[in-house]
């Protein structure tokens, strides 16, 4: 019997995930220095804006090298 593709680990890491945990919120907050955890509650934390990264590929990159030596 197979198993059904939606329940594959692989895929499971490789999707954007929009809502964070409690505790990458955390990071991310640290890292922009606005976490203060003598002030700040672990609870009612502000939003965190999380963007996916595009990564461009090479094929995209050997395109415009090509167009700016020609310009």
């Amino acid at each position: 019997m197979s198993q059904h593709p939606s329940l594959r680990l692989s895929s499971a890491g490789k999707k954007h995930r929009n809502v964070l945990k409690r505790h990458e919120r955390i990071e991310k907050l640290k890292s922009q220095s606005k976490w203060n955890s003598e002030a700040n509650s672990p609870y009612g934390l502000p939003k965190v804006k999380s963007q996916k990264l595009k990564a461009k590929s090479s094929k995209a990159e050997k395109e415009e090298a090509t167009e700016e030596k020609k310009a």
